[in-house]
Formats: C-alpha cells, structure tokens, sequence
C-alpha cells in the first residue's frame, strides 16, 4: 500500500491531537489564559513555541533527543513549572488586582518551547516525518496542537471571567507546581 502525503497528514492530527489532550502544555496554557486578558498573545506565543519544536522533529527526526538529554530538559521544564507555581501562589491580593503577565507571548512561547522538547508528541512527529515526510506531518501536528491550545486557552478565558482572582492565582500555582513536581517525578522514575 502506498502511503501518500493525506495519511501523514492524518496520521500526525490524529496521533498528536489524541496525545496532546490533557498534556502538560495544555494545561499550562489553561493557568496563562487565566492570568491574563491578552488570550491572542499566549496563543501566538504557544503556536510558535510549537511550530518550532515540531518544526525541528520533523526536519531532524530524533537527533534533538540525542544532543540533549531529556533528563536535562525535563528537570529544566520541572523547575519552571514550579517557580510559576509558586510565584503565583505568594503574589499578594494587591499584585494579584493586575492579573495580566508582563509578557504573555514571550511567557506562552517559554514555557511551551521548553516543556515540549523531546515531549512524545515531538517524537512522533519525528517517526511519521520519516514515512510520511515532513511538510503533511508538520501540518497535521500544528492543526491538532493549534485546536487543542486554543480550547485551553478558552477555557482559561472562561475561568478568567468567572473565578475570583485570588481563587485563579490558587489555581494556576497549584496547577503549575503539580505540572513541574510530574516532570521531576518523571526524571526519578524513567531517568
């Protein structure tokens, strides 16, 4: 059977869109879109941020994992997470009136760039680059990856109108110190 640029196409939104769903990166833009009024620059930020690291997966297939180690880059993820998290768990109620992020697309492209790097959706993108070729695999993986971190950056926007801003800061931090302890977890646990 012959493999045509369709199936790669399907095969990255499918796979990457199925993986993605309650990943990490999604829910660390559900804690930024809740922080913040400017919904549009953490998606910016989130999509290049992803258009980078899928970008180089599947140009370079799995040479990334081998120049840096993933232990290095999730201890790296983990302690970001983490100084988000607390960060946003000590700001007092004055700080927390402006609730917007300094740098929201600088912050979504950051945490998401770093968090991403040798994630299993990166990877996959690599393995269907080298069957089905980039440019179909590239395409699906951004379409799934931009429908997913736009639903979570709604959400955020949703819970951002809805929730007290103390009750957000809560939230966010606790999410993001979860989301940086998991990474860490990781490292003690597969290496």
């Amino acid at each position: 059977m012959q493999r045509t640029a369709m199936d790669g196409f399907l095969a990255a939104l499918v796979t990457v869109g199925l993986a993605e769903i309650g990943d990490k990166t999604q829910l660390a833009l559900f804690c930024l879109a809740s922080r913040t009024r400017e919904h549009f620059l953490i998606f910016l930020g989130a999509l290049l941020a992803f258009a980078l690291n899928d970008g180089i997966a599947v140009l370079f297939g799995g040479a990334i994992s081998r120049l840096i180690p993933l232990t290095y880059i999730k201890i790296l993820a983990g302690a970001i997470f983490i100084i988000f998290g607390l960060l946003s768990l000590l700001k007092s109620s004055e700080e927390l009136v402006e609730c917007d992020l300094k740098r929201p697309f600088f912050t979504a492209f950051y945490l998401v760039f770093v968090s991403e790097l040798g994630d299993k959706t990166q990877l996959a993108a690599a393995l269907f680059a080298a069957s089905y070729g980039p440019l179909p695999v590239f395409a699906g993986a951004m379409l799934a990856l931009g429908i997913l971190s736009l639903a979570a950056i709604c959400l955020g926007q949703f819970v951002f109108f809805k929730i007290k801003t103390r009750e957000r800061s809560y939230i966010a931090g606790a999410l993001f110190l979860l989301i940086g302890l998991w990474q860490w977890f990781e490292v003690l646990i597969r290496g």
